[in-house]
């Protein structure tokens, strides 16, 4: 009696390899460009209440900026600079201008680089205008792509 052998042959079983090397070449890149998407926005969340204030700042002094000094947390209603983050290394303000500058950690987007946060008064808002080029240290992609969005 002939024994009936159970199992897969060598070529099932590559195919099925092939197969997962091709979904796995197309899923890793998805899944990292989810993650940089991810810690970007969380700059835009440390940014957020500095944002708040500088609104506030400028209602409160006719729509302008011109009596803002770099950096002066408590004529902008804070205690003290906003706290550094894992994506965030520093945040700072610019005189007169109310530009907020977010220095972004290298985990972030592959090499440390500063994004822009730049203000600009209408005649019932403020609309934010975000920038990385223009920097000494612009972001590599996707970053500008992404933040490109917020505009």
């Amino acid at each position: 009696m002939k024994q009936v052998q159970k199992g897969f042959t060598l070529i099932e079983l590559m195919i099925v390899v092939a197969i997962i090397g091709i979904l796995a070449a197309v899923a890793i890149p998805a899944y990292q460009d989810y993650i940089t998407k991810a810690k970007v926005s969380k700059v835009a969340t440390a940014v957020a209440s500095l944002q708040t204030a500088i609104g506030q700042f400028a209602q409160d002094n006719a729509g302008s900026f011109s009596l803002l000094t770099a950096d002066n947390w408590t004529s902008l209603g804070l205690s003290g600079a906003p706290t550094s983050t894992t994506e965030v290394t520093s945040i700072s303000v610019a005189a007169g201008s109310a530009a907020i500058t977010a220095n972004v950690a290298a985990g972030v987007a592959g090499s440390a680089c500063t994004i822009v946060f730049t203000p600009s008064i209408g005649s019932t808002s403020i609309k934010w205008t975000v920038a990385t080029t223009g920097t000494a240290t612009p972001c590599p992609a996707p970053v500008p792509a992404i933040i490109a969005k917020w505009n």
